[in-house]
């Protein structure tokens, strides 16, 4: 989570001056297509919708000619499929601005259980934000997967057997439906 699209140097949540709310993606192109991204995106959101504010504006900021040229391919198609206006805006990528701690992983944050199976993992609190482990926790934690599919993923990124067993356990107590 940050802020980008604005001209005010270093914004933050309470000085935010004309920037929007935002998440960065870092992906690996041999891993998942900046189509399939785009895709998520235009399905994770209600692009007919008009913005009430510049900083929680439906924004979609590319970083060269082929993203935006994607970018305004699937707008496009979302419109005529759609049948209506799409007010999501596509703009150039200029700085982005991560949010303070206090916004980053807001699901697993409030999580206090799972906070102190996870945290221990980490030594600085970057090394516990750019965590893949920590993003899925997070995802599932916020209402994203399956338990099945989380344990797949955690044993994939080598996490500690007994961590993987506690955090599963934690989750499974929670009682909550699969998606």
């Amino acid at each position: 989570m940050g802020y980008t699209g604005g001209t005010t140097q270093d914004p933050t949540y309470g000085n935010l001056g004309d920037h929007t709310e935002t998440i960065q993606i870092d992906y690996d192109p041999d891993q998942i297509s900046y189509e399939k991204l785009l895709e998520v995106f235009w399905r994770s959101h209600d692009p007919t919708t008009r913005s009430w504010s510049r900083q929680y504006m439906s924004a979609l900021f590319f970083h060269n000619d082929e993203q935006r040229r994607l970018a305004i391919k699937t707008r496009d198609f979302q419109a005529s499929q759609r049948g209506q206006k799409i007010y999501t805006r596509i703009l150039p990528a200029p700085a982005f601005y991560l949010a303070e701690a206090y916004h980053q992983k807001h699901a697993l944050g409030s999580d206090r259980p799972l906070m102190e199976v996870l945290r221990p993992l980490y030594k600085t609190n970057n090394d516990f934000m750019n965590s893949t482990a920590v993003a899925k926790v997070n995802g599932y934690v916020g209402g994203y997967g399956t338990i099945a599919s989380l344990e797949a993923e955690l044993t994939r990124l080598a996490l500690p057997t007994e961590v993987i067993r506690e955090v599963l356990d934690i989750l499974q107590g929670y009682g909550r439906k699969p998606l």
